[in-house]
C-alpha cells in the first residue's frame, strides 16, 4: 500500500486517538489500551514499509505518548492475565463476530446432515462413531444406565483428561486454518456430523431426553470448539483475503489474532472438564430443573461473553472517546 493510503485509511482514527490523549477527559485506561493495541499494528506496518518516513516519526511519538499515560498515570495495578480477558480480548473480538457466524453455521449445517443421514441409515452412526462405541452405549441402554460411560474413572481424573483433550481439539482446530481455512471447516464439519448422528442415535432409542446429562458439559465443549473454529477460519481467511496489507503481514496478523481467540477460550475449556468429571457423572439423578438450570446458564455465559460483552464494550469504549 502507497504511503498516502496508508495514512488516508487512518488518519481519522490517529487524531482521534491524539485528542483523547491530549485533552483533560477522564479516560478509561483499559479502554485507552485497546486504542493503543491498533496504533501499534499501524506503528509495526509502518516500521516495515515506511522506514525514515514522517508518518513513522508521528506514529512513534504517538506511541510513546500513550505508553506513558497507559502505564505511568494508571492509577491501579492490573493483572495482564484478567485484563487480557476482561478488556483486550473482547474489544478486538467485535470484529470477528461475522466469522463467528460463518463457524457457527457451518457446523450446524454439519450436525444437519449427521442427523438427516442417521433418521435414514440407521447404520450411519457406526461410521462415524465406531462400532466399539455404538456397541457399547447400546449395551448401557440396555442395562439401563445409557450415560454409564461417564461414570467411569476417576473425578480428577477425567477433569484433567478431558480438559486437555478439549484444548488440544481446539488448537488442532485453530492451527488447521493454516491450510487456507479448509482444515478448520474440516474439523467444524467432522464434528458437527458427529454430534448429529450421536444425538440422532438416541431418539431413535427414544431416550432422547437423556442427553441433558451430556449437555451439562457439552454446552460449554461443542460452543468453545465453534469459537476455535472461528480462530481458524480468522488465519485462513487472512491470507485469503489480505484487504489492503500484504499476504504475509496480513497472515501474521490473522494468526495473532486467531491464537487469541484460541487463548480466550481456555477457561472455558477447564468449566466444562470440571462438569464433566465432578457433575455429570450424577445426570441421570440430577433433579431436570437442576440440569437445565446449568444447561441454561452454560449458554447464557458463552452468549454473554461472546457476543454481548465485546458489543456493549465497544460502544462504551466509543462513548469514552
Amino acid at each position: 500500500m502507497r504511503e498516502a493510503s496508508f495514512v488516508k485509511q487512518n488518519k481519522e482514527k490517529w487524531l482521534v486517538f491524539e485528542k483523547a490523549l491530549h485533552n483533560n477527559v477522564k479516560i478509561n485506561p483499559d479502554d485507552l489500551a485497546s486504542y493503543y493495541i491498533q496504533l501499534t499494528n499501524d506503528l509495526a506496518y509502518a516500521q516495515t514499509y515506511y522506514a525514515d518516513s514522517k508518518t513513522l516519526l508521528y506514529l512513534n511519538s504517538l506511541a510513546s505518548e500513550a505508553h506513558q499515560k497507559i502505564y505511568i498515570t494508571k492509577r491501579e495495578s492490573k493483572n495482564k492475565i484478567i485484563s487480557f480477558w476482561k478488556y483486550e480480548f473482547p474489544l478486538f473480538f467485535k470484529a470477528y463476530h461475522k466469522t463467528l457466524l460463518y463457524a457457527f453455521l457451518i457446523f450446524m449445517s454439519a450436525v444437519l446432515i449427521g442427523v438427516v443421514s442417521t433418521l435414514n441409515d440407521a447404520s450411519f452412526v457406526r461410521l462415524i462413531l465406531g462400532d466399539g462405541y455404538v456397541n457399547m452405549t447400546i449395551e448401557n441402554i440396555e442395562n439401563g444406565e445409557p450415560m454409564a460411560v461417564y461414570k467411569s474413572g476417576s473425578q480428577m481424573g477425567t477433569f484433567l483428561g478431558i480438559t486437555i483433550n478439549n484444548i488440544r481439539v481446539a488448537i488442532f482446530a485453530f492451527a488447521a486454518g493454516v491450510i487456507f481455512s479448509v482444515g478448520t471447516i474440516y474439523i467444524l464439519f467432522s464434528n458437527g456430523i458427529m454430534l448429529g448422528a450421536f444425538i440422532t442415535f438416541f431418539y431413535n432409542y427414544g431416550i432422547l431426553e437423556k442427553t441433558s446429562t451430556i449437555w451439562l458439559h457439552g454446552t460449554i465443549e461443542i460452543s468453545v470448539i465453534v469459537i476455535a473454529g472461528c480462530a481458524g477460519l480468522v488465519m485462513g481467511n487472512s491470507f485469503l483475503f489480505p484487504k489492503t496489507y500484504s499476504r504475509r503481514i496480513a497472515f501474521m496478523k490473522g494468526a495473532k489474532d486467531g491464537l487469541k481467540i484460541v487463548v480466550s477460550t481456555i477457561p472455558f475449556f477447564i468449566i466444562a472438564g470440571f462438569i464433566e468429571g465432578f457433575i455429570t457423572r450424577f445426570g441421570e439423578q440430577m433433579h431436570p430443573a437442576l440440569a437445565y438450570s446449568i444447561i441454561f446458564a452454560s449458554l447464557t455465559l458463552i452468549i454473554f461473553y461472546y457476543i454481548i460483552y465485546p458489543i456493549t464494550l465497544n460502544k462504551k469504549t466509543a462513548l469514552n472517546l
